[in-house]
């Protein structure tokens, strides 16, 4: 079946005069096949593989995955983007869109997205399944808890949380030291009130008193060791490693101390079958995981890519923000620990983005500014060249919308050409798949005619603080990284108490390379503050928290959610 044909295209609508329907709206219209037929016919997975959630959802059985591994990998192409703007970037359309095209021209390919977290839907960025016609559905499903997977990761997170606080009332028999507990709770939804609490009040019945926090779901290191785990005894032993408190002694106590592990691991053993839904057009797609890029590592899980590479010739995924922040993790992290080697790396960018980060203010966007997007360019030149030093192909897709002009666009191929990478205008997110055509082109082109030489950021056995500093200079254009000498101190600490080996996560505003939101364009020269630093030593990193930046979201003064609701049809309405 041609999946192109699956969903009324935009070609009736001459979307640069007129209004598109909602992305919603265009979700409603979708002609959906049952899922089970799609992973059969597009992929030959037999309908006992899995497991049902609905005729729409399914999720995909590990002894199924495990079956595949002597399979041939397909090539893995990263889709990322420049610096985020409120003008819109549509990484995930993008990786939607591309998938599709190269479905359209008889390629088969599979696309792997994380799954949306419920804090911006009801906070301000609306849902996260793509955009116009190149969206996966079913989109208010996908938005809307999907298969569950993110409350089972809360529910083991804070079990984790409650056993340890239940060790303490009881005794105590690990000598675990109050003041030195590091793991907090967390739910999936902004709620700036929770970062600092105090818990245990009301008499001895309720436990000890003491000073706790919450972060949001994506934040948890649960998340991360969902989404890095290669199979369930991994996850398992992950759990247990994880580092919940230091004893008196500073002794690091541990999720298996706890004995803790065994039970976190049973609440996520469905959650960790990768979910299979399917885009507008009929195409498979994997969306499982999701890890903020911004407070965590920011990439779907290696269980959904691994299997994804095993059943398509080409997987399409995306790394969340830009790519100073998702690209960079997920080759620092994601591929060094699961092994995975990138081919190509598909850089998205819109006219109307790089006008703002060239001083344009928003309500000037829709009129040509050639002298803004010359300057805000710079943006986009700054992730090329970090692209190209982990040795991967670029090629940047221009998102289009409907107020760009022809000469704002050539301008943009020439910086492209200059920089020696291919530039291609895409229109999927009004035309589908056909909109995306020579995108798909221009990627098989790449890849067939540009060596990969991938290579990581830095070694292993790198220092702690070098690592941060060679990101901070190299990615964000940094003169160097600056922190107190406690913070100092407990790099050290982790340095000599053998960690030294992990990647580091950098958590920091996705708005800008510095950690200045208000910085746009290539800032240079500037200092990177390190105001944190917290082991992971389940999901074997280290975070490094920098700036302002809050594990624990808030919700704007006016939050997506108060124009939310059901209507008289039961169909709900507002998401997007």
């Amino acid at each position: 079946m041609d999946g192109a044909s699956a969903v009324p295209m935009a070609s009736a609508v001459d979307w640069a005069t007129s209004a598109m329907p909602s992305d919603i709206e265009i979700a409603r219209a979708a002609k959906m096949r049952p899922i089970w037929e799609v992973a059969e016919e597009r992929l030959g997975i037999p309908i006992d593989s899995l497991e049902m959630y609905g005729r729409y959802k399914a999720k995909l059985h590990l002894n199924y995955i495990k079956s595949l591994e002597n399979q041939p990998d397909g090539k893995l192409i990263l889709v990322t983007g420049v610096t985020p703007t409120p003008a819109g970037e549509g990484k995930t359309t993008t990786t939607v869109g591309l998938g599709d095209a190269l479905n359209r021209i008889g390629r088969k390919a599979m696309i792997c997205l994380r799954e949306p977290s419920l804090g911006p839907c009801f906070g301000m960025k609306g849902g996260a399944a793509g955009g116009g016609y190149a969206q996966v559905v079913p989109m208010t499903d996908i938005n809307l808890h999907f298969t569950g997977d993110f409350h089972a990761i809360s529910t083991a997170h804070n079990l984790l949380a409650a056993m340890l606080d239940n060790h303490i009332n009881w005794g105590n028999g690990l000598n675990i030291d109050h003041r030195r507990i590091s793991w907090g709770r967390v739910m999936d939804m902004n709620d700036r009130a929770l970062r600092q609490i105090v818990c245990g009040l009301g008499g001895t019945t309720n436990g000890f008193p003491r000073e706790d926090s919450f972060t949001i779901t994506v934040a948890s290191e649960v998340m991360a060791i969902f989404c890095l785990a290669r199979d369930m005894d991994d996850l398992h032993q992950r759990l247990g490693n994880i580092v919940v408190a230091r004893s008196r002694d500073r002794t690091p106590i541990l999720a298996s101390d706890l004995a803790a592990h065994g039970a976190m691991t049973a609440l996520l053993a469905d959650a960790l079958m990768p979910n299979l839904v399917q885009t507008l057009e009929n195409n498979p797609a994997l969306i499982h995981g999701g890890p903020f890029a911004n407070i965590a590592h920011g990439c779907n899980s290696v269980l959904a890519t691994r299997a994804a590479l095993k059943l398509a010739d080409y997987v399409v995924t995306e790394a969340g923000f830009g790519a100073d922040l998702g690209a960079e993790k997920f080759f620092n992290i994601k591929c060094r620990k699961a092994g995975l080697t990138p081919a190509l790396a598909v850089l998205t960018t819109t006219v109307r983005a790089l006008k703002m980060h060239g001083g344009a203010a928003k309500d000037q966007l829709k009129a040509e500014g050639l002298s803004a997007l010359v300057k805000g360019s710079a943006n986009l030149v700054r992730h090329i060249e970090n692209l190209r030093s982990h040795g991967v192909p670029i090629v940047v897709a221009i998102n289009r919308f409907p107020s760009d002009t022809e000469r704002e666009l050539d301008l943009l191929r020439q910086v492209c050409s200059e920089m020696g990478v291919a530039a291609v205008v895409a229109e999927h997110w009004a035309k589908g798949s056909a909109g995306a055509e020579a995108l798909a082109h221009t990627v098989l082109h790449t890849l067939d005619t540009e060596p990969v030489d991938f290579r990581q950021l830095y070694p292993d056995d790198m220092p702690l603080w070098e690592k941060v500093r060679t990101i901070a200079q190299r990615m964000y254009g940094a003169q160097g990284i600056m922190a107190e000498k406690n913070v100092r101190s407990r790099f050290a600490e982790l340095q000599k108490g053998g960690y030294g080996h992990y990647p580091v996560c950098i958590a920091k505003t996705q708005y800008s390379f510095s950690t200045d939101p208000n910085l746009l364009g290539a800032p240079s020269n500037h200092h990177v503050p390190i105001r944190e630093i917290r082991l992971a030593g389940g999901a074997e990193f280290v975070v490094v928290i920098c700036g302002d930046i809050m594990t624990m979201p808030g919700l704007p003064r006016t939050p997506s959610a108060v124009n939310m609701g059901v209507g008289d049809d039961g169909e709900i309405y507002g998401l997007f």
